[in-house]
């Protein structure tokens, strides 16, 4: 999968597999090696291009982002920070960078909102004090 995505990321912005490699500071090789699947990036490099396109790892991994808009990465305030499974308790694990970038510790409160006509759930971090606030 990985080596789709990082294709698939270069093409959208139109670049070459030398520029490319000269943002993420490797060999036109090795990106060559990584878009045919004969090697991968050491996890370090898979974070700078995770880091870069707004993703997680996992996403950048696992999930295929053939058909998604990765330029609404770019836009400033907006992530996709890729798939989670429910487990048999009905239990997700909220990504690492998704827990950074909003600033999500053990014990905070999350409220639960959904959307059934477009078929969507969001999670927002919130503060009972900022609920009971007199204006």
């Amino acid at each position: 999968m990985i080596d789709a995505n990082i294709r698939f990321l270069r093409k959208q912005e139109n670049l070459s597999q030398e520029e490319f490699a000269e943002r993420f500071g490797v060999s036109r090789q090795s990106v060559a090696k990584w878009e045919s699947g004969e090697s991968t990036p050491d996890l370090q490099k898979c974070r700078e291009i995770a880091e870069h396109y707004e993703l997680s790892i996992d996403t950048l991994v696992s999930m295929s982002l053939e058909g998604m808009d990765v330029n609404a990465n770019t836009t400033e305030g907006k992530y996709i920070f890729g798939m989670v499974k429910m487990d048999k308790d009905g239990q997700v694990t909220i990504p690492e960078y998704a827990r950074e970038v909003f600033g999500i510790k053990p014990g905070d409160r999350l409220m639960v909102m959904g959307d059934t006509a477009k078929g969507g759930i969001a999670l927002a971090k919130i503060s009972l004090g900022n609920l009971f606030k007199k204006k």
